[in-house]
């Protein structure tokens, strides 16, 4: 009787590992572009990698943490996100996030000091209709 319920366990375990989702890993393929649009205007862009997506492709989120400071010496530090989706059979893309850093509304010159990631949460596949939509 031992070893047919050890049998049944190990049956039990190896079934439960195969049917476990494993989810591909989605990173960053350098750290995040920081462009100046205006005194106080930034486009932040993040390329992403995908590879392991493939043919479901992902869809996810980039939470970021952005430390700016202006040209008086007030500092911030703001925590954003920004969506992406990469399409199925895509290896990588690029998302880009539109941000304002000021407390004076363009009174004065801001500058990024620092744009730091804290997760990227995502999920394999991706909504059909914003697929259909990019092409």
């Amino acid at each position: 009787m031992k070893k047919i319920s050890l049998a049944l366990l190990a049956l039990v375990s190896i079934g439960a590992a195969a049917a476990a989702p494993h989810a591909p890993g989605v990173v960053l393929t350098q750290d995040p572009l920081v462009m100046r649009l205006d005194k106080d205007e930034f486009r932040i862009a993040f390329g992403i990698n995908g590879e392991s997506c493939g043919e479901n492709g992902c869809s996810g989120v980039i939470r970021y943490r952005v430390k700016w400071k202006t040209a008086d010496g007030i500092t911030g530090s703001e925590l954003k996100h920004v969506s992406f989706k990469l399409l199925p059979n895509t290896q990588r893309t690029i998302t880009v996030d539109r941000q304002y850093f000021d407390t004076a509304e363009g009174q004065h010159t801001t500058d990024v000091v620092k744009v730091s990631v804290d997760a990227i949460d995502y999920h394999v596949g991706i909504d059909e209709h914003a697929a259909l939509a990019r092409n």
